[in-house]
C-alpha cells in the first residue's frame, strides 16, 4: 500500500529534481529517515512521567518508541550511567512518508501563528533538523491522556550532498517554510 505522498515523489517530485540538479539519475535526493527524538530533563526521574513520554511519541509516530540511555555519567545535569536520559523513534519507508504527510497537512497548520519553518535548520550537509514546542498539534494525541506537554526534536534526513538542494527536496515534499530571506 503505497502512500500519497511516496507516489507524489516518484511521479512528481523526482523528475522535478532530476531537471533542476542534473546529475545521475540515482543519486537523486530523497528522504531517507526521520528521527523523533524528546529530552527527558525532569522526567529522569519520574519513571511514569517517560512511560507517558514513550507512549506519546509512539502514538505519533506509528511505531513503538525507544528510550535512549545514558552512556556515562554527567555530575554538571545529575545523569547517571545507565539512566533514561530521553526517547527517540527513526522512520523509515512508508511510516516515514505517512509521517511527513500527517506533519505537512495536518500538524503544523493547527499551530497557532504558524508562519513556517525557519530554513536555519540545514546542518550543511543535507540534513533538516527543527523543534515543535508541543505534542499536542498531532490529532492522535488526546489532551486529557497527557501527564505533562513536552516539544520534539525532528531530524529529516536526506541523501542530498548540498542544502540548496535538500531544501528544493523538501519544499517539493511539502514543508512549510518562513517566506523572505533565508
Amino acid at each position: 500500500m503505497a502512500n500519497r505522498l511516496q507516489e507524489k515523489y516518484n511521479t512528481e517530485i523526482k523528475p522535478a529534481l532530476e531537471t533542476e540538479f542534473p546529475k545521475n539519475k540515482t543519486l537523486t535526493a530523497k528522504v531517507e529517515k526521520v528521527v523523533i527524538s524528546v529530552g527527558a530533563g525532569e522526567a529522569m526521574k519520574d519513571s511514569k512521567l517517560m512511560q507517558s513520554m514513550e507512549d506519546t511519541i509512539s502514538l505519533i509516530a506509528g511505531q513503538k518508541a525507544v528510550q535512549v540511555i545514558a552512556k556515562k555519567s554527567v555530575a554538571g545535569f545529575k545523569v547517571r550511567e545507565g539512566s533514561p536520559v530521553g526517547v527517540k523513534v527513526t522512520l523509515r519507508g512508508e511510516r516515514m512518508y505517512a509521517f511527513l504527510d500527517k506533519l505537512c497537512s495536518i500538524a503544523l497548520p493547527r499551530v497557532k501563528d504558524f508562519r513556517g519553518l525557519n530554513r536555519n535548520g540545514f546542518d550543511g550537509q543535507g540534513n533538516f533538523n527543527f523543534g515543535l514546542d508541543e505534542q499536542l498539534m498531532f490529532p492522535e494525541v488526546v489532551y486529557d491522556d497527557i501527564i505533562k506537554t513536552h516539544g520534539m526534536n525532528i531530524s529529516i534526513s536526506t541523501s542530498a550532498t548540498e542544502d540548496a538542494e535538500a531544501y528544493r527536496l523538501l519544499e517539493l515534499v511539502g514543508i512549510p517554510f518562513t517566506k523572505g530571506r533565508a
